[in-house]
């Protein structure tokens, strides 16, 4: 029977690239196709395991984008947390297609994926994997899903990949967001929407990615943006282009000689005299014709912040020893507990163990905890052990010798546990360390000392370890997932930090963020009661997320319940994180499309039908078409 399946994939996939057939699903399938077969002389019956980089291979990969998974690792962790329940990893590839970040789910879908090495280190180029979502999506630059059968080879016809290409500050292709399932419950339309949440989370990391390059420029967020993205400008004091985002090139059809050549902004964009008083607060901006473009948001350079500020707070005294971490706690009773015990073993040469759900503010607890001790003039140096490439946490963590493996630096690397000695070193997401170097960090924990790879000797190390994870150790231990005899070396003090929704002070939780990520408006009573009610999932990452947008989009400088990026319904018992996201991604573009369900299904690449489905499925007030 199997057999049979894949001669008639094979049939298929030469008859439609030999134009005698038509594919369902996705547009450019028999166009990817007919590139197969002709450009790249693949087999759609061959089989076989992807090319796997080996560890020298990996890092020579990592190191040119070492800046882009830094800055895209908070969004690849909501975006995993978002969709592991429903069985997709999350991964990100480079240009060249190959996995450098990898997250899988729990359960049997994390075996299936790891048999077929659908992990880092794989590569996924069509040409030589043939189409798939992350060699496709590439290849033609643009958001692709690839259905089951719609690969090319069959024996990926098990899986189904939804990408969205990743562009850097000048609008070059950086890379590739991939989510893979292995579930053939979902129909297509379903892993469309998840397409719909990867591209919003693809779109927020290029703009961390823009801003993070542009952070001593002003910067222009013009209104609108869809799947495209969002345009961006960025200018000098002197209101000279600096740079501009793909979008906004595409908009204006701006070229890297017009940036290059520092031309002025008004040419394309025309700002109030007054724009850098109300930074921080919308704007309305116009074309250079004086037409309105809408409200857009103007933020400050990186220098104009600092000199922002007044004097006399210039002038004020550094926090005390515990002030931070007496204003994490905030008015939580749980919270106070928990950090009168901290206080108590600050200089302590106690390990701490920080659980809670993500977003809850493991690593700034972390920070605190570093400022509190005697150990605040040393290094707080921290490592997440479920972002970085597994084949890579050894020699980060460890270091290694001059010439220690193929593709090492000349001059060796010290390692993060010696650049923590006589410091803090954070490992975070603990849970997500494999096994074989949970049994090395525990062997430095007990000689307080390391061998980096290659190394003669070892070297004496003296650190303060904190350690947080959103996983049950406890399970993970029984069930022979992690050391038994780690787990009681890192609890030396367990700290549980509460979800959001559970604090007793989230009303003051919610005014202190507001302050910080709204200054310059406030939150009406009907906002505040809808912030109130929300169970908040991603926690204080999610709360921030929603006051910094509402600020952009607030009137008159106050926050309305129409600003605030929730899904309807908060008092309702809290929904699988998929369901979440996929309300926000529909209810956000039934918004860009004023209520009209025909054109934010034909943006969602989804059937009018399937749409209205899940609109009444999911509680989503829509306007009629």
């Amino acid at each position: 029977m199997a057999n049979l399946e894949a001669r008639n994939h094979v049939e298929r996939v030469l008859s439609v690239a030999h134009n005698e057939a038509a594919v369902v699903g996705e547009p450019g399938i028999a166009n990817s196709w007919r590139r197969c077969l002709v450009d790249h002389k693949l087999d759609p019956a061959r089989r076989g395991p992807p090319r796997t980089l080996t560890r020298s291979e990996l890092k020579r990969h990592a190191e040119p984008i070492d800046g882009l998974i830094h800055l895209a690792t908070p969004e690849l962790e909501d975006l995993y947390c978002a969709l592991r329940s429903t069985g997709y990893c999350v991964n990100l590839a480079d240009t060249n297609a190959a996995i450098l970040f990898s997250r899988l789910p729990d359960g049997e879908a994390a075996t299936i994926l790891r048999q077929w090495k659908v992990y880092t280190g794989s590569i996924f180029s069509e040409a030589i994997e043939g189409t798939n979502g992350l060699g496709t999506a590439l290849a033609e630059q643009r958001p692709v899903l690839v259905h089951r059968d719609e690969h090319f080879r069959e024996q990926w016809s098990m899986f189904t990949c939804a990408v969205a290409p990743l562009f850097d500050h000048a609008g070059r292709l950086a890379g590739a967001v991939n989510i893979t399932s292995c579930r053939g419950d979902l129909d297509r339309a379903a892993h469309q929407i998840a397409l719909a949440v990867t591209t919003l989370a693809v779109r927020r990391i290029e703009e961390a990615i823009f801003r993070a390059h542009y952070h001593r420029g002003w910067i222009a967020r013009l209104p609108g943006g869809d799947a495209g993205g969002s345009a961006m400008i960025a200018f000098d004091d002197d209101q000279r282009m600096l740079g501009a985002s793909r979008a906004a090139r595409q908009a204006f059809g701006l070229s890297d000689a017009m940036i290059d050549a520092g031309t002025h902004l008004s040419q394309f964009i025309r700002l109030d005299d007054g724009f850098m008083r109300r930074c921080d607060a919308p704007q309305l901006l116009r074309d250079r014709d004086g037409k309105r473009l809408g409200r857009g948001h103007i933020t400050r350079p990186l220098r104009a912040r600092s000199q922002a500020l007044t004097p006399s707070a210039r002038a004020e005294a550094p926090d005390r020893r515990y002030d931070a971490l007496t204003r994490l706690a905030g008015g939580d009773p749980v919270l106070q507990r928990s950090v009168k015990r901290l206080t108590m073993v600050a200089d302590e040469d106690i390990p701490v163990l920080l659980l809670g759900e993500t977003g809850s503010g493991k690593d700034m607890f972390a920070r605190a905890i570093h400022a509190a001790s005697g150990r605040a003039g040393g290094h707080y140096v921290a490592l997440n052990c479920a972002a970085m490439p597994e084949s890579l946490v050894d020699a980060e963590l460890f270091g290694y010798e001059p010439g220690a493996f193929t593709g090492a630096r000349r001059d060796g690397s010290k390692g993060l546990i010696v650049q923590a000695d006589g410091g803090t070193l954070f490992l975070d997401e603990i849970g997500d360390m494999p096994l074989t170097l949970q049994t090395r960090l525990l062997r430095v924990l007990e000689n307080r000392e390391v061998w980096p790879l290659g190394a003669l000797k070892p070297l004496p190390v003296d650190i303060r370890l904190i350690s947080a994870t959103h996983r049950d150790l406890d399970a993970m231990v029984a069930d022979r997932g992690f050391r038994a005899d780690l787990y009681y070396r890192l609890r030396g003090l367990q700290v549980e930090l509460p979800p959001l929704r559970a604090r007793r002070d989230k009303a003051d939780v919610i005014a202190q963020i507001a302050a910080e990520e709204a200054p310059r408006a406030h939150l009406s009573s009907g906002a505040l009661e809808m912030l109130l009610a929300h169970p908040f999932p991603g926690n204080m990452r999610q709360l921030r997320h929603v006051l910094r947008l509402a600020a952009c989009t607030a009137e008159n400088g106050v926050i309305a319940e129409a600003d605030l990026d929730l899904p309807p319904g908060g008092t309702r018992p809290m929904q699988p994180d998929f369901e979440t996201a996929e309300r926000n991604v529909i209810a956000e573009t039934l918004r860009k499309h004023g209520g009209s369900v025909a054109d934010a299904a034909r943006s969602l690449n989804v059937s009018r039908a399937t749409l209205y489905r899940k609109i009444s499925a999911l509680g989503i007030t829509a306007a009629g078409d």
